[in-house]
């Protein structure tokens, strides 16, 4: 099961002032993701909005996407071009609370993740991460 996780819905399911380092943000949720998917040895690919840049050493196991053209619904047109490219879109699971996104994914048969629930799944892992350092 590959997942593919709508980056800036992630990180606003939760006011915490992400807005104020939006890069900073962006790279503690690709070093979390990168924690999953080492974890529970399945890919990931994390699609976010806005003008590509280098993250600071992505982990193994995340593909970083930035939307391929700016504007409304830019990653989530993506996020459905890769869902729709699969071939295989059962074995997908698309972490988003985006309705819209949600009911087009599903539509091509991909599983939906509300992206607060992901967000608690995170954090019980860097919590539990921590309390074995």
């Amino acid at each position: 099961m590959r997942l593919i996780v709508d980056g800036m819905n992630v990180i606003g399911s939760r006011p915490d002032g992400w807005w104020r380092d939006r890069r900073g943000a962006m790279e503690a949720l690709v070093g979390r993701l990168g924690a999953l998917a080492q974890g529970d040895r399945q890919p990931v690919t994390v699609v976010f909005d806005g003008r590509p840049f280098e993250l600071a050493a992505p982990a193994g196991g995340v593909d970083v996407v930035f939307a391929a053209r700016r504007g409304r619904n830019a990653a989530d047109d993506d996020i459905v071009a890769l869902v729709e490219r699969t071939g295989q879109p059962a074995e997908l699971r698309v972490v988003t609370s985006d309705e819209d996104l949600a009911g087009r994914v599903r539509a091509l048969g991909a599983e939906v993740v509300g992206a607060g629930a992901f967000r608690r799944r995170l954090d019980a892992l860097a919590d539990r991460d921590r309390d074995y350092a």
